[in-house]
Protein backbone atom coordinates (compact mmCIF):
# COMPACT_ATOMS: atom_id res chain seq x y z
CA UNK A 1 0.00 0.00 0.00
CA UNK A 2 1.46 3.12 -1.17
CA UNK A 3 1.23 6.42 1.48
CA UNK A 4 0.99 9.41 -0.45
CA UNK A 5 0.33 13.51 0.07
CA UNK A 6 -2.95 14.92 -0.99
CA UNK A 7 -2.88 17.55 -2.85
CA UNK A 8 -5.25 20.29 -4.53
CA UNK A 9 -6.95 19.08 -8.32
CA UNK A 10 -6.81 22.07 -10.73
CA UNK A 11 -10.32 21.74 -12.17
CA UNK A 12 -9.78 25.41 -13.55
CA UNK A 13 -7.44 28.28 -13.75
CA UNK A 14 -8.36 30.04 -10.15
CA UNK A 15 -10.39 26.72 -9.15
CA UNK A 16 -8.67 24.08 -7.09
CA UNK A 17 -10.57 20.97 -5.33
CA UNK A 18 -9.49 18.40 -2.92
CA UNK A 19 -9.45 14.85 -4.18
CA UNK A 20 -12.77 14.21 -2.19
CA UNK A 21 -15.87 16.50 -1.63
CA UNK A 22 -18.48 15.88 0.47
CA UNK A 23 -22.07 15.24 -1.37
CA UNK A 24 -25.04 17.73 0.80
CA UNK A 25 -28.14 15.99 -1.03
CA UNK A 26 -29.09 15.16 2.70
CA UNK A 27 -29.14 18.17 4.37
CA UNK A 28 -32.70 19.35 3.50
CA UNK A 29 -34.09 15.65 2.49
CA UNK A 30 -36.49 14.66 4.63
CA UNK A 31 -37.87 11.87 2.25
CA UNK A 32 -35.04 9.97 1.48
CA UNK A 33 -32.31 10.67 4.02
CA UNK A 34 -35.06 11.78 7.07
CA UNK A 35 -33.68 15.14 7.76
CA UNK A 36 -34.99 17.68 10.33
CA UNK A 37 -34.14 20.89 10.96
CA UNK A 38 -32.68 19.82 15.09
CA UNK A 39 -29.84 18.25 12.85
CA UNK A 40 -28.40 21.27 11.48
CA UNK A 41 -26.01 21.64 14.85
CA UNK A 42 -24.32 18.11 13.82
CA UNK A 43 -24.20 19.10 10.20
CA UNK A 44 -21.96 21.88 11.06
CA UNK A 45 -19.73 20.09 13.09
CA UNK A 46 -19.46 17.67 9.85
CA UNK A 47 -18.68 20.72 7.81
CA UNK A 48 -16.30 21.80 10.28
CA UNK A 49 -14.52 18.69 10.80
CA UNK A 50 -14.25 17.68 6.99
CA UNK A 51 -12.83 21.63 6.16
CA UNK A 52 -10.27 21.29 9.13
CA UNK A 53 -8.68 18.17 7.42
CA UNK A 54 -8.69 20.02 4.13
CA UNK A 55 -11.99 18.76 2.45
CA UNK A 56 -12.63 22.15 1.71
CA UNK A 57 -15.46 21.50 -0.95
CA UNK A 58 -18.88 20.57 -1.19
CA UNK A 59 -21.60 19.66 -3.83
CA UNK A 60 -25.19 20.72 -3.55
CA UNK A 61 -28.06 21.47 -6.05
CA UNK A 62 -30.55 24.04 -6.04
CA UNK A 63 -33.22 21.71 -5.69
CA UNK A 64 -31.90 20.02 -2.80
CA UNK A 65 -34.31 20.31 0.26
CA UNK A 66 -38.17 18.41 -0.08
CA UNK A 67 -41.16 20.43 0.03
CA UNK A 68 -40.79 23.83 1.95
CA UNK A 69 -37.01 23.13 2.73
CA UNK A 70 -36.48 23.36 -0.96
CA UNK A 71 -32.95 25.09 -1.35
CA UNK A 72 -32.05 24.23 2.20
CA UNK A 73 -28.42 22.44 1.77
CA UNK A 74 -27.27 25.85 0.27
CA UNK A 75 -28.58 28.27 3.06
CA UNK A 76 -27.02 25.12 5.42
CA UNK A 77 -23.66 25.63 3.60
CA UNK A 78 -24.02 29.39 3.07
CA UNK A 79 -24.24 30.03 6.92
CA UNK A 80 -21.76 27.02 8.16
CA UNK A 81 -19.41 28.85 5.43
CA UNK A 82 -19.84 32.32 6.98
CA UNK A 83 -19.59 30.98 10.40
CA UNK A 84 -16.38 28.64 10.31
CA UNK A 85 -13.32 29.93 11.55
CA UNK A 86 -9.90 27.07 11.43
CA UNK A 87 -7.55 26.21 8.92
CA UNK A 88 -8.41 26.22 5.46
CA UNK A 89 -10.96 28.57 5.89
CA UNK A 90 -9.87 30.69 2.44
CA UNK A 91 -9.99 27.23 0.38
CA UNK A 92 -13.73 26.67 1.00
CA UNK A 93 -15.61 26.35 -2.36
CA UNK A 94 -19.31 25.70 -3.48
CA UNK A 95 -20.49 24.03 -6.27
CA UNK A 96 -24.20 23.84 -7.14
CA UNK A 97 -26.09 22.17 -9.81
CA UNK A 98 -29.32 24.45 -11.22
CA UNK A 99 -32.74 22.07 -12.07
CA UNK A 100 -33.83 21.63 -15.41
CA UNK A 101 -37.26 22.79 -14.45
CA UNK A 102 -39.63 23.08 -17.32
CA UNK A 103 -40.11 26.74 -16.45
CA UNK A 104 -36.45 27.24 -16.90
CA UNK A 105 -36.17 28.00 -20.76
CA UNK A 106 -33.95 31.05 -21.39
CA UNK A 107 -30.56 31.73 -20.82
CA UNK A 108 -31.94 34.68 -18.30
CA UNK A 109 -33.33 31.87 -16.18
CA UNK A 110 -29.92 30.18 -15.80
CA UNK A 111 -28.78 33.55 -14.91
CA UNK A 112 -31.21 34.35 -12.13
CA UNK A 113 -30.99 30.55 -10.74
CA UNK A 114 -27.34 31.39 -9.94
CA UNK A 115 -28.15 34.45 -8.76
CA UNK A 116 -30.43 33.54 -6.03
CA UNK A 117 -28.03 30.36 -4.89
CA UNK A 118 -25.72 32.96 -4.68
CA UNK A 119 -28.12 34.44 -2.47
CA UNK A 120 -29.20 31.42 -0.30
CA UNK A 121 -25.27 31.10 -0.09
CA UNK A 122 -24.52 34.24 0.93
CA UNK A 123 -21.25 34.35 -1.69
CA UNK A 124 -20.57 33.47 -5.21
CA UNK A 125 -21.29 29.86 -6.75
CA UNK A 126 -17.49 28.79 -7.57
CA UNK A 127 -18.80 25.73 -9.73
CA UNK A 128 -21.89 26.10 -11.42
CA UNK A 129 -23.09 22.97 -13.11
CA UNK A 130 -26.30 21.56 -14.97
CA UNK A 131 -27.89 19.09 -13.19
CA UNK A 132 -29.08 17.27 -16.15
CA UNK A 133 -29.76 17.29 -19.78
CA UNK A 134 -32.80 17.23 -21.13
CA UNK A 135 -32.03 15.56 -24.29
CA UNK A 136 -34.61 12.99 -23.66
CA UNK A 137 -37.52 14.79 -23.35
CA UNK A 138 -37.21 18.65 -24.37
CA UNK A 139 -34.16 18.62 -26.45
CA UNK A 140 -35.00 21.84 -27.42
CA UNK A 141 -34.77 23.21 -24.20
CA UNK A 142 -30.79 22.66 -23.45
CA UNK A 143 -29.13 25.11 -26.09
CA UNK A 144 -30.57 28.13 -23.75
CA UNK A 145 -29.77 26.96 -20.76
CA UNK A 146 -26.24 26.11 -21.69
CA UNK A 147 -25.81 29.50 -23.10
CA UNK A 148 -26.85 30.43 -19.66
CA UNK A 149 -24.13 29.03 -18.02
CA UNK A 150 -21.90 30.71 -20.93
CA UNK A 151 -22.87 33.79 -19.59
CA UNK A 152 -22.26 33.02 -16.33
CA UNK A 153 -18.41 32.24 -16.78
CA UNK A 154 -18.00 35.13 -19.66
CA UNK A 155 -19.29 37.89 -17.28
CA UNK A 156 -17.22 36.05 -14.30
CA UNK A 157 -20.02 35.17 -11.64
CA UNK A 158 -18.94 31.91 -11.50
CA UNK A 159 -14.87 30.12 -11.68
CA UNK A 160 -15.91 27.56 -13.55
CA UNK A 161 -18.83 25.09 -15.30
CA UNK A 162 -19.95 21.57 -15.16
CA UNK A 163 -22.35 19.30 -16.28
CA UNK A 164 -24.15 16.16 -14.61
CA UNK A 165 -25.49 12.61 -15.59
CA UNK A 166 -24.55 13.92 -19.47
CA UNK A 167 -23.21 10.62 -21.68
CA UNK A 168 -20.77 10.87 -24.35
CA UNK A 169 -23.06 12.22 -27.28
CA UNK A 170 -24.45 15.12 -25.68
CA UNK A 171 -21.33 15.82 -23.30
CA UNK A 172 -19.26 16.30 -26.96
CA UNK A 173 -21.98 18.35 -28.24
CA UNK A 174 -22.24 20.48 -25.64
CA UNK A 175 -17.82 21.01 -25.86
CA UNK A 176 -18.39 22.63 -29.09
CA UNK A 177 -21.16 24.37 -27.65
CA UNK A 178 -18.97 25.94 -25.14
CA UNK A 179 -16.14 25.96 -27.11
CA UNK A 180 -17.41 28.46 -29.52
CA UNK A 181 -18.13 30.92 -26.65
CA UNK A 182 -14.66 30.51 -25.18
CA UNK A 183 -15.53 28.64 -22.57
CA UNK A 184 -14.55 25.25 -21.24
CA UNK A 185 -16.05 22.31 -19.15
CA UNK A 186 -14.18 21.54 -16.13
CA UNK A 187 -15.76 18.98 -14.35
CA UNK A 188 -18.44 16.14 -15.58
CA UNK A 189 -20.90 14.96 -12.79
CA UNK A 190 -21.72 10.99 -13.03
CA UNK A 191 -23.08 8.21 -10.41
CA UNK A 192 -20.05 6.00 -10.00
CA UNK A 193 -19.17 3.46 -7.88
CA UNK A 194 -18.19 -0.23 -7.51
CA UNK A 195 -22.29 -0.68 -8.15
CA UNK A 196 -22.34 2.24 -10.72
CA UNK A 197 -19.43 1.37 -13.66
CA UNK A 198 -22.18 1.97 -16.13
CA UNK A 199 -20.59 5.43 -16.99
CA UNK A 200 -17.28 4.12 -17.64
CA UNK A 201 -17.54 0.73 -19.01
CA UNK A 202 -20.49 1.27 -21.57
CA UNK A 203 -20.34 5.57 -21.88
CA UNK A 204 -16.44 5.40 -21.89
CA UNK A 205 -16.71 8.61 -20.48
CA UNK A 206 -13.31 8.44 -18.55
CA UNK A 207 -11.22 8.24 -21.75
CA UNK A 208 -13.55 10.85 -23.37
CA UNK A 209 -13.22 13.33 -20.36
CA UNK A 210 -9.40 12.97 -20.62
CA UNK A 211 -9.10 13.89 -24.03
CA UNK A 212 -11.16 17.22 -23.28
CA UNK A 213 -9.36 17.77 -20.04
CA UNK A 214 -12.96 17.74 -17.79
CA UNK A 215 -12.56 16.37 -14.43
CA UNK A 216 -15.15 13.41 -13.34
CA UNK A 217 -17.05 13.70 -10.31
CA UNK A 218 -18.32 10.90 -8.80
CA UNK A 219 -21.37 11.17 -6.78
CA UNK A 220 -22.97 8.43 -4.63
CA UNK A 221 -19.72 6.46 -4.38
CA UNK A 222 -20.99 4.31 -1.41
CA UNK A 223 -24.57 3.75 -3.46
CA UNK A 224 -26.62 5.47 -1.08
CA UNK A 225 -24.82 3.49 2.05
CA UNK A 226 -24.60 -0.16 0.67
CA UNK A 227 -21.31 -0.22 0.04
CA UNK A 228 -20.70 0.88 3.85
CA UNK A 229 -21.02 -2.83 4.78
CA UNK A 230 -23.88 -1.30 7.12
CA UNK A 231 -26.29 -3.45 5.00
CA UNK A 232 -25.06 -7.06 4.40
CA UNK A 233 -28.42 -9.53 4.70
CA UNK A 234 -32.04 -8.70 4.18
CA UNK A 235 -32.46 -8.49 7.98
CA UNK A 236 -30.43 -5.45 7.91
CA UNK A 237 -32.55 -3.01 5.79
CA UNK A 238 -32.50 0.73 6.06
CA UNK A 239 -36.07 2.27 6.86
CA UNK A 240 -37.80 4.44 3.97
CA UNK A 241 -37.71 4.82 0.37
CA UNK A 242 -33.94 2.74 0.30
CA UNK A 243 -35.58 -0.80 1.48
CA UNK A 244 -36.90 -1.81 -1.16
CA UNK A 245 -33.77 -0.99 -3.72
CA UNK A 246 -31.63 -2.68 -0.94
CA UNK A 247 -33.93 -6.05 -1.05
CA UNK A 248 -33.51 -6.25 -4.67
CA UNK A 249 -30.21 -5.47 -4.92
CA UNK A 250 -28.34 -7.29 -1.02
CA UNK A 251 -28.81 -10.68 -2.69
CA UNK A 252 -26.78 -10.14 -6.19
CA UNK A 253 -24.01 -8.55 -4.28
CA UNK A 254 -22.83 -10.93 -2.22
CA UNK A 255 -19.52 -11.24 -3.84
CA UNK A 256 -18.63 -7.71 -4.10
CA UNK A 257 -19.44 -7.40 -0.27
CA UNK A 258 -17.34 -10.15 0.71
CA UNK A 259 -14.01 -8.86 -1.44
CA UNK A 260 -14.91 -5.65 -0.01
CA UNK A 261 -14.69 -6.51 3.16
CA UNK A 262 -11.55 -8.65 2.92
CA UNK A 263 -9.52 -5.80 0.72
CA UNK A 264 -10.40 -3.57 3.48
CA UNK A 265 -8.83 -5.54 6.17
CA UNK A 266 -5.98 -5.96 4.16
CA UNK A 267 -5.81 -2.51 4.35
CA UNK A 268 -6.44 -1.69 7.79
CA UNK A 269 -9.50 0.25 6.44
CA UNK A 270 -13.19 0.04 6.90
CA UNK A 271 -15.56 -1.47 3.64
CA UNK A 272 -16.45 2.53 2.60
CA UNK A 273 -13.21 4.15 3.06
CA UNK A 274 -12.18 0.83 0.48
CA UNK A 275 -14.98 1.53 -1.75
CA UNK A 276 -14.46 6.04 -2.05
CA UNK A 277 -10.54 5.11 -2.77
CA UNK A 278 -11.64 2.61 -5.53
CA UNK A 279 -13.36 5.32 -6.96
CA UNK A 280 -10.31 7.96 -6.58
CA UNK A 281 -7.66 4.96 -7.69
CA UNK A 282 -10.09 5.06 -10.87
CA UNK A 283 -9.35 8.77 -11.55
CA UNK A 284 -12.63 10.56 -10.14
CA UNK A 285 -13.59 13.01 -7.90
CA UNK A 286 -15.66 11.41 -5.15
CA UNK A 287 -18.30 13.17 -3.05
CA UNK A 288 -19.74 10.69 -0.59
CA UNK A 289 -22.38 12.38 1.61
CA UNK A 290 -21.91 12.65 5.52
CA UNK A 291 -24.96 13.92 7.61
CA UNK A 292 -22.68 13.25 11.39
CA UNK A 293 -19.02 14.08 12.46
CA UNK A 294 -18.94 9.99 12.58
CA UNK A 295 -19.51 9.37 8.81
CA UNK A 296 -17.18 12.68 7.76
CA UNK A 297 -14.15 10.64 9.80
CA UNK A 298 -15.21 7.46 8.19
CA UNK A 299 -15.14 9.26 4.65
CA UNK A 300 -11.80 10.96 5.74
CA UNK A 301 -9.96 7.69 6.34
CA UNK A 302 -10.47 7.39 2.55
CA UNK A 303 -7.53 9.82 1.88
CA UNK A 304 -3.58 9.50 2.31
CA UNK A 305 -3.40 6.08 1.01
CA UNK A 306 -3.90 4.07 -2.18
CA UNK A 307 -5.20 0.80 -3.08
CA UNK A 308 -2.70 -1.50 -4.64
CA UNK A 309 -3.25 -2.18 -8.52
CA UNK A 310 -4.26 -5.69 -8.21
CA UNK A 311 -6.61 -4.76 -5.76
CA UNK A 312 -8.44 -2.36 -7.86
CA UNK A 313 -8.66 -4.56 -10.67
CA UNK A 314 -9.81 -7.48 -8.05
CA UNK A 315 -12.46 -4.89 -6.87
CA UNK A 316 -13.89 -4.09 -10.60
CA UNK A 317 -13.80 -7.50 -11.70
CA UNK A 318 -16.26 -8.72 -8.92
CA UNK A 319 -18.59 -5.83 -9.41
CA UNK A 320 -18.78 -6.42 -13.74
CA UNK A 321 -19.56 -10.10 -12.96
CA UNK A 322 -22.54 -9.20 -10.74
CA UNK A 323 -25.61 -10.35 -11.81
CA UNK A 324 -27.10 -6.63 -10.37
CA UNK A 325 -25.64 -3.27 -10.24
CA UNK A 326 -27.11 -0.39 -9.21
CA UNK A 327 -30.10 1.31 -11.69
CA UNK A 328 -29.27 4.59 -13.17
CA UNK A 329 -29.99 8.03 -12.65
CA UNK A 330 -33.16 8.40 -14.69
CA UNK A 331 -31.33 11.35 -16.70
CA UNK A 332 -28.45 10.01 -17.17
CA UNK A 333 -28.03 10.39 -20.98
CA UNK A 334 -25.84 8.29 -23.78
Amino acid sequence: MNFIIESKIKVAENLHLSPMGCGTWAWGNRFLWGYEPEMDTQLQETFNLLVSQGVTWFDTGDSYGTGKLNGRSETLLGKFSREYQGDHQSEIAIATKLAVYPWRLTPQSMINACEKSAQRLGRKVDLVQLHWSPAKYLPWQEKPLLEGLARLSNQGLVKAVGLSNYGAKNLLSAYEFFRERGVKISTLQVQYSLLSTYPFVKLRLKELCQQLDIKIIAYSPLTLGLLTGKYRDLNHLPSGARRGLFKQLLPAIKPLLLTLDAIASDNGKTMAQTAINWCICKGTIPIPGAKNPLQARENLGALGWRLSRGEVEELERVALGLNKQMIQNIFQTR
